[in-house]
């Protein structure tokens, strides 16, 4: 068994020994970081000193009471529907690990997160990709999902706000595809890793639905993916009775640390929320204008929610080679092979912070420059 090559985390690995340096992180597709000093502050002088008297030892492989607690009356739910996972990455590895039976197939968007793919076909699943299209938006298609589901179907995997378009599901559509899979008894998966960062009218957790199975973390919308903890809702007692036994021999718990540190967080979460939104806007907004300005060069479909875009060259051209272009520019993007689409790049909008600015007007002084270059070369072309 061997695990293809991770393409995205090798490309996102250059910033950490790129020359000349990254400047500008706008690959990542985190929200604007904390530090340790700025969470303590949210919670004031007694909770950090609580802090200090921390036991650090093994935590239930469920996740501490507190932490469930405190997940289940954000999502709510019950504390008991609530498993602590080891990042949105562990969840997924618990999942494919369930599903992967003989001649079974997962249904999974595409785009969509690289490692999806490549953990199903290290398992034995078969992959059936539902599309995303940017001529709709990036949108589902409920009919093509239909489709693909039968009787062998371990899982339908959903991804909402979606990495790397921004794209969302509306509350009817996530609703009609939840029923539509607990009539045939398939499990409905909602990653919600970016709810609710929300750039217009704002979807529902699907942890509402009954029948839906649903991952979160702290890496992204809540912007402490330092601490390497997630979340699985799942009211189905035989389903999370599988997921504790599995974490068990996968990682055993979080840190103890870390599940106290993820509890005041979630205690102060519409700051760190309130923090993400004001800088996705605000660097949304710049984006915009950047569109706007090289409509001829780059097309986008403007993100409904997340941290993400996905843009991509309009004359179809390599976005593999337009990012070293720019990552000789000391400006990170993420090139869109990593996706399975090669005239893409995603940019992050959120995990540069206030440095977005300067990031993004560095990435347009190389365009100006290029179009500059390639506009003398037409006119010493026709003169000649």
């Amino acid at each position: 068994m061997e695990l293809s090559p991770f393409l995205l985390d090798q490309w996102l690995e250059q910033k950490f020994s790129a020359d000349p340096p990254v400047e500008f992180d706008l690959g990542a597709s985190t929200g604007p970081t904390w530090t340790l000093r700025e969470l303590l502050a949210l919670a004031g002088a007694g909770a950090q000193e609580s802090l200090l008297d921390t036991q650090l030892f093994y935590t239930s492989a469920a996740g501490s009471r507190d932490l469930r607690e405190a997940i289940a009356g954000m999502a709510g739910v019950d504390p008991s529907h609530v498993q602590v996972v080891t990042g949105v990455a562990e969840a997924l590895w618990i999942l494919f690990f369930h599903a992967a039976e003989a001649g079974a197939n997962v249904v999974l968007p595409n785009p969509g997160f690289p490692a999806n793919t490549a953990l199903a076909e290290t398992f034995g699943l078969e992959v059936r990709p539902y599309m995303l299209r940017r001529d709709t938006g990036f949108r589902i298609d409920l009919d093509e999902i239909r489709g693909l589901v039968d009787g062998r179907t371990g899982f339908v995997l959903v991804n909402s706000p979606h990495n790397p378009t921004g794209a969302i599901l509306s509350d009817s559509e996530m609703e009609r595809l939840h029923d539509f899979c607990a009539e045939r008894g398939v499990q409905l998966v909602c990653d919600e890793v970016y709810h609710p960062i929300y750039h217009g009218p704002p979807s529902r957790s699907a942890a509402r639905l009954p029948h839906a199975t649903v991952l979160g973390d702290f890496s992204k919308a809540l912007c402490l993916s330092g601490l390497r903890v997630g979340w699985m809702v799942e009211r189905d007692p035989q389903r999370r009775h599988r997921y504790t036994n599995a974490r068990s021999y996968f990682t055993a718990s979080n840190t103890a640390l870390g599940e106290r540190l993820a509890v005041l967080a979630l205690e102060h979460r519409e700051a760190i929320y309130g923090r993400a939104r004001r800088i996705a806007q605000a660097n949304l907004s710049l984006l915009d204008q950047i569109i706007a300005e090289f409509g001829d060069v780059l097309r986008w479909v403007r993100p409904q929610g997340g941290m993400t875009a996905f843009p991509w060259l309009a004359d179809g051209g390599d976005g593999r080679e337009f990012c070293r272009r720019m990552m000789r520019r000391g400006v990170m993007l993420a090139p869109g092979d990593c996706f399975g689409m090669p005239a893409h790049f995603r940019l992050g909008f959120a995990a540069s912070g206030e440095k977005f600015a300067a990031g993004v007007e560095q990435m347009a002084g190389v365009l100006r420059s290029e179009a500059s270059c390639v506009a003398v070369l037409n006119a010493a072309r026709s003169v000649s």
